[in-house]
């Protein structure tokens, strides 16, 4: 995540702001659909753009709002296709256009952060920006990105716009977890739903964009994201894909895992800025374990401590996030837990 007041609160390491990116990969179908509601004249004045991060959400939206500005069409850039250079693009860019509105968290100067959701003040400004008259007579377009970050006074107030549809008016909300919005904000809206595309594709657009420095870490990456491409990107520029390495490379060396190597991850993960980092962690980790339970189920050997440690480690990661424990401490405890299990294992061999 970005810690740059001037760049944004979403985007992450390796990836450009939604607003300077001009491709998009995989949403052909969905990018269609919403230049045939362009086109027919009829558009939606909501659009909730769902799916997993890093899939390109945030990126269509801003492909669909040039289109909506005026921005000149390049069909052979996808059905949303502009160009950099277009003197509107530029203008959108720069965020230099009183008819293009950004709602996101705000950025808080005193703490030097970002605030943890997108407040009341902010969602009423979504209102007062479609009372106004467009700049040349034209539409107006409104990105909240994230939707999810809202809390329940900013839902209701953005859902005020929502209940009176601005004329020449249009809101995109981006959300990861569409069904944590109030269903008056949902039923409201056209959903278009993007997905990732499959892992090879994505592995093979890391390698001929050059996103990943050769095939193997482009396939990793992708695998860890699921195929989401703006993830994958992310991981490799955030060394998620070592990350990944070195926490089943542990995993694997199960009782010979020294305290030293235990220890270096932690320092590691605890330290400022690491959050999604130990998000990672803690999928990978997980999965590791899932692994080790299945290769000694279908060798026959016994599986109960290491689906007791799945189930241990997920309830302890729960626990920390719930009851913000010490970074560092869980994930001694969760690595503590699987050398354990894997020097039982070894004694009863």
């Amino acid at each position: 995540m970005s810690t740059d007041p001037d760049i944004g609160s979403d985007v992450q390491p390796g990836c450009l702001p939604p607003r300077e990116r001009y491709d998009l990969f995989g949403h052909s179908a969905a990018e269609s659909a919403f230049a045939s509601a362009w086109d027919s004249g009829r558009l939606h004045h909501a659009w909730m753009i769902t799916g997993p991060r890093g899939v390109g959400k945030a990126t269509f939206a801003w492909r669909a709002a040039r289109r909506v500005l005026g921005a000149r069409p390049m069909p052979e850039a996808g059905p949303l296709g502009t160009s950099a250079q277009d003197p509107v693009c530029k203008v959108i860019e720069a965020q230099a256009t009183p008819d293009l509105l950004l709602l996101r968290r705000p950025w808080n100067d005193k703490r030097k952060r970002w605030r943890g959701e997108i407040t009341v003040d902010e969602a009423r400004r979504a209102p007062h920006f479609f009372e106004m008259s467009s700049g040349g007579g034209g539409w107006r377009v409104c990105i909240v990105d994230c939707a999810d970050d809202m809390n329940n006074n900013a839902a209701n107030a953005l859902l005020k716009t929502l209940e009176e549809p601005p004329r020449r008016g249009v809101l995109f909300l981006v959300t990861h977890t569409p069904g944590r919005l109030p269903a008056t904000i949902r039923s409201r809206c056209r959903r278009l739903a993007l997905r990732a595309p499959g892992i090879e594709a994505t592995a093979g657009w890391l390698e001929q964009t050059g996103g990943a420095p050769d095939a193997g870490a482009a396939m990793a990456a992708a695998r860890l994201a699921a195929g989401a491409p703006g993830r994958a990107l992310a991981l490799i520029a955030g060394g998620g894909v070592d990350l990944a390495a070195d926490v089943n490379l542990l995993v694997d060396r199960g009782a010979s895992a020294s305290d030293a190597d235990i220890r270096k991850l932690a320092d590691r993960l605890s330290l400022k800025g690491q959050e999604e980092m130990r998000d990672l962690f803690y999928e990978v980790l997980s999965n590791a374990i899932r692994l080790q339970a299945r290769d000694r189920a279908e060798s026959g050997r016994e599986t109960t401590g290491w689906i007791d440690c799945w189930h241990s480690i997920n309830a302890l990661v729960r626990d920390a996030n719930g009851l913000y424990l010490d970074p560092k401490q869980t994930i001694l405890s969760a690595l503590g837990q699987v050398r354990d299990v894997a020097r039982r294992e070894k004694a009863t061999a």
